[in-house]
């Protein structure tokens, strides 16, 4: 099968969530992804869950972001191995990292210096509040649950006048993420114009705050500081979760014209008229008063027979599935969104697929996620033309691996 990305090759020093949530959407895209460890290896082969046999537990919380990628080891604490990183760029089309800012800096591998090894280069840097930055936040360290904290995004989420809510996952790495890998590919669309490599300099905080929906604009333009309000939506109404006899079931009616429908198929007709829920407008104005009426019907029937009813009405709706049964779902298996490969040392696993669903060049799930430096000593002579009697000095010298 044809793949978009392909004989674009991308330096990946990039490690556990963020940098490689982007290089693994250009590595299913068919980019050759060189994943580069030290040798202790990246810190996500040490998460868990783990598999495979007795004394070869694998993660594959590794896994399953590393698919279709190559693993190359190179100490960067030695000289000799800053220069093979050197010529590897040299040869690349994109570098992504996510260290803290001014790490890069401090190896000698900052934007200024590889612009000049390289002036058509993709640089893509991660971080948790980006490296244009007030100087007090460049060297403040970044995870998930930070940017999610700072962002806002944890000021919305959660029951209603409950405690922050963190996401339950890593939205901020994750977000990051597949932002980074937009940008960098509007920079290969760019370079192929005018030959010109560029700069990406990403944020985790940025990330989220950019995609908080009416949050902003409810404070901007509302004067209103929002608070979190459950599964419910702000300004849309029935839009939210309700109790049934048996579990609990995700309902969204968009428009008055839908209200209508739904107030039928719950057997309130009389509910399309009442002064206090007739526009969207006051339905969202009146929210809790409207959800208790709702849910005082939504709780006579099973979930099952809801969703019978509300397909029939086409309304909106889901049951609020758990990991185990959305992995069992004949949407998302029609659709191979579960593939399951052929993972070395842990034998056949079931990992989330691509979600880029191309007519002619889709992401795909092609190779497995890659072992300590499987693929080291194959990347220095397919690259730079490495001899055997290279590599066993550099293996020597402990700058690679065996």
């Amino acid at each position: 099968m044809e793949r978009a990305l392909e004989g674009i090759r991308v330096v990946d020093l990039s490690h556990v969530l963020a940098g490689p949530t982007a290089t693994m959407i250009l590595a299913d895209l068919g980019a050759e992804v060189i994943h580069i460890e030290p040798p202790r290896g990246d810190d996500a082969r040490e998460y868990g869950p783990f598999a495979g046999e007795p004394g070869k537990n694998r993660s594959a919380y590794f896994v399953s972001l590393n698919r279709n990628k190559k693993s190359l080891v190179l100490d960067l604490k030695q000289e000799r191995g800053k220069q093979v990183l050197r010529e590897l760029i040299q040869r690349a089309d994109v570098l992504v990292e996510n260290y803290s800012p001014l790490t890069m800096q401090k190896l000698g591998f900052d934007w200024e210096t590889i612009q000049q090894l390289n002036p058509s280069i993709i640089y893509a840097s991660i971080s948790g509040f980006g490296h244009d930055t007030p100087p007090e936040y460049a060297s403040r360290p970044a995870y998930d649950l930070v940017a999610q904290a700072y962002s806002g995004l944890m000021s919305i989420t959660g029951p209603e006048d409950g405690a922050p809510c963190r996401v339950g996952s890593s939205v901020g790495d994750i977000f990051a993420g597949h932002q980074a890998a937009i940008g960098i590919l509007a920079a290969l669309l760019h370079r192929n114009r005018t030959g010109r490599g560029q700069y990406y300099d990403g944020s985790m905080v940025d990330g989220l705050f950019s995609v908080l929906e009416n949050a902003v604009v409810r404070y901007t333009v509302g004067h209103r500081i929002p608070g979190p309000l459950g599964s419910a939506h702000p300004s849309v109404a029935p839009f939210q979760s309700f109790k049934t006899k048996d579990g609990w079931i995700a309902i969204a009616v968009g428009n008055d014209r839908l209200w209508a429908s739904f107030c039928r198929a719950i057997g309130r007709e009389d509910l399309c008229q009442h002064p206090d829920f007739r526009t969207n407008a006051l339905r969202s104005r009146n929210r809790k008063q409207m959800a208790g009426i709702i849910e005082s019907e939504t709780v006579k029937k099973t979930t099952r027979r809801w969703s019978e009813i509300f397909e029939r009405e086409s309304i909106a709706h889901s049951p609020i599935n758990n990991i185990g049964q959305v992995c069992a779902d004949p949407c998302l298996q029609h659709r191979k969104m579960i593939v399951e490969i052929d993972q070395p040392q842990m034998g056949r696993i079931k990992i989330a697929s691509s979600p880029l669903h191309l007519s002619e060049t889709p992401g795909t799930v092609y190779a497995p996620a890659p072992l300590l430096g499987e693929h080291t000593k194959e990347v220095l002579k397919t690259w730079l033309n490495y001899s055997e009697e290279t590599i066993v000095r550099l293996v020597d010298e402990g700058v690679i691996n065996k």
